[in-house]
């Protein structure tokens, strides 16, 4: 009998960001809340070595909010570590985005976190999109996902 898998197109990016001494708890650890903040870098950073910021976004007459976010605390970060996020995109045919996120501590390459968040397209005036907008489909072919 024959199967046939499903390809699942993705596209990955990686950035740094240095444990600030703000980003401390009393515990000397990160604060869990700020494991959010450098999935936000991750995008930025994806967005930019991809083409899909946010700006571009806006300007193509869209904005894309986060709908659900999750994450899970593996080992911590402390002030002075730098943690390396890499960020993987997984293509949907429906108008959202999709990414998942892994954190290590650079010096060990240990995993502190995973994540995930969903973001679907509104229009400028805040109105849902039921499709993808066109310059998100010719973005998706440009990197083969479609």
């Amino acid at each position: 009998m024959n199967k046939t898998a499903k390809t699942v197109n993705t596209l990955t990016a990686t950035t740094e960001v240095p444990i600030r001494f703000n980003e401390v708890d009393s515990l000397k650890v990160v604060w869990h809340g700020h494991y959010y903040q450098y999935f936000e870098d991750a995008r930025e950073a994806f967005g930019k070595q991809f083409g899909i910021d946010y700006l571009t976004v806006f300007e193509k007459g869209a904005v894309i909010p986060i709908i659900e976010s999750s994450c899970k605390h593996k080992r911590p970060l402390k002030y002075g570590d730098s943690a390396k996020i890499e960020i993987t995109y997984h293509d949907h045919p429906a108008a959202k985005i999709h990414f998942t996120y892994k954190v290590y501590r650079k010096s060990d390459g240990k995993l502190s976190a995973t994540g995930s968040t969903t973001q679907v397209f509104l229009n400028l005036d805040g109105e849902l999109l039921l499709n993808n907008p066109p310059f998100v489909d010719a973005w998706r072919e440009k990197w083969n996902l479609i």
